[in-house]
């Protein structure tokens, strides 16, 4: 059986951490280079590809409405108005704080749970299906390109700024 709680909260509080700290080492990089915040937030890796301010409020948003899903408890709106490496950082403590307002108990009736996205009317998923197979590879592939992005850019970071201490 999952333990919902211990395959989400802890999980993304850690990948949210390293995601702040890719986000400090970036905005070094800018002030050292003499980059605007709007610059640095608008890289991507290819044209057709969301930006870095896109990439960090999805990352945010898959951790927060997971969390809410599977634990029926309802997450915070934000307005996706971020402008600034400060504003992406409050956005990380919002989340943060979000995921860690909800206790283990609340996620007791997850594994019942049948979940049905707006943009997906027609694919319910099983708890299990959601977490493993749909967000948790999106999670990582919208924090993967947010490093992606910030190192085919210059910005000095290492596998080890992504990973964190184990």
């Amino acid at each position: 059986m999952f333990d919902y709680y211990q395959l989400t909260v802890p999980v993304y509080n850690r990948a949210l951490n390293q995601l702040a700290h890719l986000l400090d080492k970036a905005a070094e990089f800018a002030a050292h280079k003499k980059i605007s915040d709007e610059t640095m937030l608008g890289l991507r890796l290819a044209p057709d590809m969301f930006n870095l301010t896109k990439q960090v409020q999805i990352v945010c948003d898959n951790a927060k409405y997971c969390v809410a899903r599977l634990s029926g408890v309802t997450a915070p709106v934000h307005e996706d108005d971020e402008k600034t490496f400060a504003d992406l950082q409050r956005r990380i403590v919002a989340t943060q704080e979000f995921i860690e307002s909800v206790s283990e108990h609340d996620f007791k009736d997850a594994a019942g749970k049948t979940i049905t996205l707006s943009f997906l009317p027609d694919h319910p998923m099983s708890a299990d299906v959601y977490l493993l197979s749909f967000v948790q590879p999106n999670f990582y592939f919208h924090l993967t390109t947010a490093y992606a992005i910030l190192r085919s850019n210059g910005v000095d970071i290492g596998k080890q700024d992504y990973m964190g201490q184990v």
